[in-house]
């Protein structure tokens, strides 16, 4: 028998249906040889402090670091989550072949190797490892599956990148915690969340200590074209001034035409994050959304695997586009011109030395069915940048006229489209109320021409950066904090970013969450909370976006066979070392301000409840109740509460460390 497991039950349907297994069970799908099952995700985590150590139970300075000599893992305690992990255990152990049919990324590794291993797998196991969900696509995968080892280090990235973030997250939580927190604030430290935190509380303070300088610009207006001065900016209007007078009566002669001609590539294919980008910039989804409608996208079988950090494509894809064109029916308009041509074949799209997992984000060719209207935004997105890629090259043309007032030397420059090539597959998204800012067709001028004229000055003001919007911060995140146009020189810092494409997202949903970052509009502004955060952290390695794109990059070398797993987990856990050390020898400040109180709501005629004693920083299972002192903490599924709440005890406090610690 033949165990195939799958990351969610939608997926394993998919497969069923393609390995011929009919027949339903509790928790599996049977027939043709195969029993097709399927994980919720997430059915197994790293063991919790407590796990290890009993008194690891407890939040107390004298037991950091926690660092267990070897890591375990555990069931999620979750009735749902236990009956079908005895469902996987039993056909396991029944099993002659096991095939980990989990996400083809790092996180679907981890996930299914340590169901895997906590089901005691004996048996031989294969990978299935594809980039889209349609038959075609399953029926090549079980065609060429993969052997387990190929794939080992991948685990160990994501092995690495799990009990990392333990490390540093659940120990950093509770040192700054009990050493600078007030009450029961929880301070969260994450070896990503931190440092992005940060990126945001620096640009914040960037543009409230921005002093803005007055500078004065002279221009002329010749045949209703603006040209500008090439002296550049006058720091006083006396110099302006003095320009302006110096022409007066003069003519404006133009002295040089020059005109070159050029070409625009189209824009790169879609990753992850450029496509959250684009989302966030045209429709103000949240990266969030963003990823959750690509994900859905690709169960419908209608995209390719979302969760990638390429803009590539690799080779073999090159003779399947011909049939991903033809199955774009609504875009018959576009690809009708392709038809028949040989497809172009570029370095800027087609790069196996691009491609490590997984390819760009492409259509995958069938038909689009019952998409919301979310899903058809980001389909079209996907689709139209897909087929933009085969078409010719826009070609344009730059003029640029120089002209002369007496000593005083002025340019304008204009851009003319002479064929449109891409430009044509997006045509549809043209305000045509709004002049086009890439291109400024200028009048035809002669050389030694010359004429009257109108001069002006212009007073300019330098402005302040602007706030991140999820876009722009989803970018600084990529590139470890730099600002970075280029393409090319973005695809280079890709290594050494922030976070994963995958996780990015969640992490600003985090900082929003836990309050420490609110939105404005599409601004996102860190709150005095998250600001006091980032100054009680004083080790610049916890927010260092830099040093933690470093960290990333060990990470991906791993995942390579670039780098130890051993000497990546040493160095953090020095690291964790030091910090500890830092950290309790710090005399420099006290506790971190509490969160503001909340606005006191109007008196109420409920009986009066038990006055509440002070609370402390830690509160331990089993101590007397801190509010009423009759009862005892006792543990529920998230927090823990007195023993005494059906009497009217309000005290409750979140379970201390593992839900509230770290980046997970």
């Amino acid at each position: 028998m033949i165990v195939c497991i799958a990351e969610k039950p939608s997926v394993a349907r998919d497969i069923a249906q393609v390995l011929g297994a009919r027949d339903r069970r509790d928790g599996y799908i049977e027939g043709n040889g195969y029993c097709v099952t399927w994980t919720f995700g997430h059915l197994c985590t790293l063991k919790e402090p407590a796990d290890y150590r009993p008194e690891w139970r407890a939040w107390s300075l004298s037991s950091l670091p926690m660092i267990p000599p070897r890591f375990g893992i555990k069931l999620i305690d979750d009735k749902g989550v236990e009956r079908q992990f005895k469902v996987i255990e039993s056909l396991i152990a029944k099993a002659d072949l096991v095939v980990n049919c989990g996400d083809a990324g790092q996180e679907g590794e981890l996930i299914q190797r340590w169901v895997m291993q906590k089901a005691g797998c004996r048996c031989p196991v294969k990978r299935l490892w594809i980039s889209s969900l349609t038959e075609e696509a399953i029926s090549e995968g079980f065609k060429s599956l993969k052997e387990q080892d190929e794939l080992q280090p991948l685990y160990e990235a994501g092995l690495s990148r799990a009990i990392g973030d333990w490390i540093l997250g659940l120990n950093a939580t509770r040192l700054y915690t009990l050493k600078y927190g007030q009450r029961r604030q929880i301070l969260s430290i994450g070896r990503v969340q931190t440092p992005t935190l940060a990126l945001i509380v620096r640009r914040g303070r960037e543009i409230e200590h921005f002093v803005p300088e007055q500078s004065w610009e002279l221009k002329t207006v010749y045949r209703e074209t603006t040209f500008t001065c090439e002296r550049g900016r006058f720091k006083t209007q006396q110099e302006a001034q003095a320009v302006l007078e110096e022409m007066s009566g003069k003519d404006f002669t133009v002295t040089a035409v020059s005109k070159k001609n050029g070409t625009e590539a189209p824009p790169r294919l879609f990753d992850l994050t450029s496509l959250q980008v684009e989302c966030n910039k045209r429709f103000a989804y949240s990266a969030d959304d963003t990823l959750k409608t690509i994900q859905s996208l690709y169960e419908k079988k209608l995209t390719t695997y979302p969760r990638v950090d390429t803009t590539y494509l690799s080779d073999d894809i090159y003779p399947k586009v011909p049939r991903i064109l033809d199955g774009l029916k609504q875009y018959a308009a576009l690809t009708d011109p392709l038809k028949g041509k040989k497809l172009p074949k570029t370095k800027k799209v087609f790069d196996n030395s691009k491609v490590t997992d997984h390819h760009a984000i492409i259509p995958t060719g069938v038909g689009g069915q019952n998409m919301t209207e979310m899903e058809a935004r980001v389909y079209d997105l996907v689709a139209c940048r897909f087929i933009s890629a085969f078409y010719p090259d826009c070609k344009y043309a730059t003029t640029t006229v120089n002209g002369k007032v007496g000593d005083n030397a002025f340019k304008a420059t204009g851009r003319q489209i002479l064929d449109s090539g891409w430009r044509v597959v997006f045509a549809k998204d043209k305000d045509d109320d709004k002049e086009d800012d890439e291109e400024r067709t200028l009048p035809a001028f002669t050389v030694g021409e010359s004429g009257s004229h109108v001069p002006q000055i212009g007073e300019r003001w330098t402005q302040p950066p602007k706030p991140y919007t999820e876009a722009t911060l989803l970018r600084a995140m990529e590139t470890a904090g730099k600002l970075v146009d280029s393409e090319e020189l973005r695809e280079a810092l890709k290594d050494n970013g922030i976070g994963r494409p995958s996780t990015r997202a969640a992490i600003i949903e985090t900082l929003l969450k836990r309050g420490y970052v609110r939105k404005e509009r599409k601004n996102l502004i860190a709150t005095p909370t998250g600001i006091q955060l980032i100054d009680t952290v004083h080790d610049e390695l916890l927010k260092s976006a830099e040093l933690t794109g470093i960290w990333e990059n060990k990470l991906r070398k791993i995942e390579r066979r670039q780098y130890d797993t051993r000497t990546f987990l040493d160095e953090l856990k020095a690291m964790v070392s030091r910090l500890v050390i830092s950290v309790l020898s710090d005399n420099t400040h006290g506790r971190m301000p509490a969160a503001p109180a909340p606005e006191a709501k109007p008196k109420s005629k409920q009986p009066r409840k038990p006055k509440a004693k002070a609370q402390t920083a830690v509160v331990l299972e089993g101590a007397t109740c801190p509010v009423c002192g009759k009862g005892t903490v006792i543990r529920g599924k998230t927090a823990l509460g007195c023993s005494r709440w059906r009497e009217g005890c309000t005290f409750r406090h979140p379970i201390p460390g593992d839900a509230a610690a770290g980046d997970k």
